[in-house]
């Protein structure tokens, strides 16, 4: 057992099953509105909290704009005053809008998006504006089951406080991450939810032993 796995344990046995957002997000399998939910969702959480992003789906939802057909045939307008509650809401409602065009008219749904490789979806999505490697594999690793691992400023931290590397760019955590971990896509989904549980949580503080 390496270092990494290590600590995926430790994470695991001190807040064992992820609860609160990452119960959906974790779930498996999903349904199709369960995916699309996670992917809009993935783009709500930039740059705010996850209460404000429940906020926000709430209201998509009363509002029966919470697919993602729904969304392209929405207004941005409309959608922003929707997603109020996330912040930056009229960028955000344009993402939304642009994201739900590209999946609606390039592969009708989630579910046959899900049976690309994910090395052509993940450029596909970078291309859009709005998402960046972070938003583009949470929607890979969470939406889709793609094995990828997301890299936030959660992980980041993680990284310096057990000083498990001294490189802390997106790219080179992801390959650490990969190459000391099992190719799978509910292990990268529960490890990543439980570094972000743990983030917010001042009471962890252990050192894993090498």
């Amino acid at each position: 057992m390496n270092v990494f796995e290590k600590i995926y344990q430790e994470l695991k046995k001190k807040y064992g099953k992820p609860a609160g957002q990452w119960r959906l997000w974790c779930k498996r399998p999903k349904t199709e509105r369960e995916m699309e939910e996670v992917t809009m969702g993935a783009i709500l959480t930039q740059r705010t909290n996850w209460r404000n992003v429940e906020l926000a789906i709430n209201n998509l939802k009363k509002a029966k704009i919470n697919s993602l057909k729904e969304i392209y045939k929405s207004e941005p307008q409309k959608l922003a005053s929707l997603i109020k509650p996330s912040g930056f809401y009229k960028a955000k409602a344009r993402y939304l809008f642009n994201l739900a065009k590209f999946i609606v008219k390039n592969y009708s749904s989630l579910g046959r998006m899900k049976k690309a490789k994910p090395k052509g979806l993940r450029e596909e999505l970078l291309e859009l504006k709005g998402i960046g490697p972070e938003t583009a594999d949470s929607i890979l690793l969470y939406a889709l089951d793609k094995p990828v691992f997301v890299i936030d400023e959660y992980t980041r931290r993680l990284v310096k406080e057990l000083k498990l590397a001294n490189k802390t760019n997106y790219q080179f955590l992801q390959k650490l991450f990969e190459e000391n971990l099992r190719k799978d896509e509910r292990l990268y989904q529960d490890f990543h939810a439980l570094i972000v549980i743990n983030g917010k949580s001042v009471s962890w503080r252990k050192k894993i032993k090498r």
